[in-house]
């Protein structure tokens, strides 16, 4: 099937999920005083508005104080961001205001998980414990909302039995309200794990209107529900933008409208850098709809090839040199969508990339479902390799 064929018949089958108007709002949120659109997050019983805050690279609690102000109740960090000033920067602005008046959730990955998303010896209650301790001392707080299991992406993470021991026992103790898994990779096989083994209230998992897999992903989202499990999106603007150049973005409002369209997405983390994302995205969270002018446009972005990568991991077979191809293309997409170079060469530097890995490659056979360039996109990218992070932290 063409692209731009897949796309348009992806489109316009997942918006039909709740499409639309008031009988279907009234099934999938409620507003309150007139306004913001609100579901709940599953068995947490939390009451959110369907666009959270994204906090992943914002560092300006002016930002977060705007966004507060304005309605948004929950706030997404986790403990690696900024290498922890991400956590930092929240603790000192909600360490101001009154403890029910939000909603706090962080991420903790664990250690020694190799790039098959498999634990080792160094995948411990203990260190997991360690990071998540300076994380609640970062944030101010004695207790989060919601912990997340950070990037799980195999049955053998979701099933780790040391480290989801330590999380229940963290929520017994009451220091952890809800405890939640986060995955990037394999999406619909983890939340489907997690549905069959029902002691997690939520699942934080990627979800746009670019997944080539949009068929598993729902399905997977409506056992989840079914589950009783919250379902918070992110990686919804698919990079943010189509181009390397940042010269035609993606519609914000039309991509968050899609994933909203679907009522088992009870809320949203768009990432937020600046004011007038945080003025799209309140837009969005008082408007749901998904106009025919907005399937119109995500319909015509098709045939840009994008800047996200699904992960499928059907392209590693054609390396000769084994290379963590979606890792390298997630870094590509930090690097040209977020416009955020720190972030891709942490992610550069996590995984061990070299420099121009294909320079001495002969025998290349990879190929992506959407067309990348692959070989291209690994020079460029691992050009950060040699750029000292003092220069672009």
């Amino acid at each position: 099937m063409k692209r731009r064929t897949f796309f348009r018949s992806g489109i316009a089958g997942a918006a039909g999920i709740s499409m639309m108007g008031a009988p279907a709002i009234a099934r999938s949120g409620t507003r309150e005083n007139g306004e913001i659109v609100y579901r709940t997050l599953g068995r947490t019983g939390l009451k959110l508005p369907v666009v959270s805050f994204g906090v992943m690279r914002s560092d300006n609690n002016a930002l977060v104080r705007a966004a507060y102000e304005r309605g948004m109740k929950m706030f997404d960090t986790a403990h690696g961001y900024m290498n922890g000033r991400n956590e930092e920067m929240l603790g000192g602005f909600f360490s101001q205001v009154p403890r029910g008046s939000f909603v706090i959730a962080t991420k903790v990955k664990p250690a020694g998980v190799d790039r098959n998303g498999l634990p080792s010896k160094e995948t411990t209650a203990e260190d997991f414990l360690e990071k998540f301790n300076l994380s609640l001392t970062r944030l101010k707080l004695d207790y989060v909302d919601i912990l997340y299991m950070h990037a799980a992406d195999s049955v053998e993470m979701v099933r780790h039995p040391e480290i989801v021991n330590a999380m229940l026992d963290l929520k017994k103790k009451g220091r952890v309200r809800f405890i939640g898994i986060s995955t990037h990779k394999n999406e619909p096989l983890v939340i489907n794990t997690m549905a069959d083994d029902g002691i997690w209230d939520v699942v934080l998992t990627s979800y746009n209107y670019r997944q080539t897999y949009l068929s598993e992903m729902n399905s997977a989202l409506e056992r989840a529900v079914a589950a009783g499990m919250g379902v918070v999106a992110m990686k919804t603007l698919a990079g943010g933008w189509l181009d390397r150049e940042r010269t035609k973005p993606v519609n914000v409002q039309a991509a968050l409208r899609w994933v909203i369209a679907n009522p088992n997405v009870h809320t949203t983390i768009p990432g937020i850098t600046a004011f007038d994302q945080l003025e799209t995205d309140l837009k969005v969270m008082r408007d749901i709809d998904l106009t025919d002018e907005d399937k119109a446009g995500l319909i015509a972005e098709s045939d840009c090839q994008g800047l996200y990568c699904n992960a499928c991991s059907n392209c590693i077979p054609g390396c000769p040199n084994n290379l963590p191809i979606p890792e390298l293309m997630r870094a590509y997409m930090y690097a040209y969508g977020y416009h955020d170079a720190a972030m891709a060469s942490d992610l550069l530097r996590e995984i061990g990339a070299k420099a121009d890995p294909c320079a001495a490659c002969s025998t290349c056979t990879t190929a992506c479902v959407r067309g990348f360039d692959i070989r291209r996109k690994i020079t460029d990218i691992t050009r950060l390799v040699n750029v000292p992070y003092d220069l672009i932290a």
